[in-house]
């Protein structure tokens, strides 16, 4: 995966995040409850694999 299709998956992934914990606040029980908990996973893979190539 190059750097401009990580940091489009990591901004669509904060953005679905952001959607679902939006959902969660207005009291709406989640489709899936574990999804928030992926999300959170995925971007900080994602985010992990930055700071390795930073270095």
């Amino acid at each position: 995966m190059s750097v401009d299709e990580r940091k489009a998956k990591l901004r669509e992934l904060q953005d679905e995040l952001m959607h679902e914990k939006g959902a969660a606040a207005m009291g709406g029980a989640p489709n899936n409850p574990g999804k928030i908990r992926a999300l959170r996973s995925n971007i900080a893979r994602i985010l992990t694999v930055q700071k390795e190539e930073e270095q």
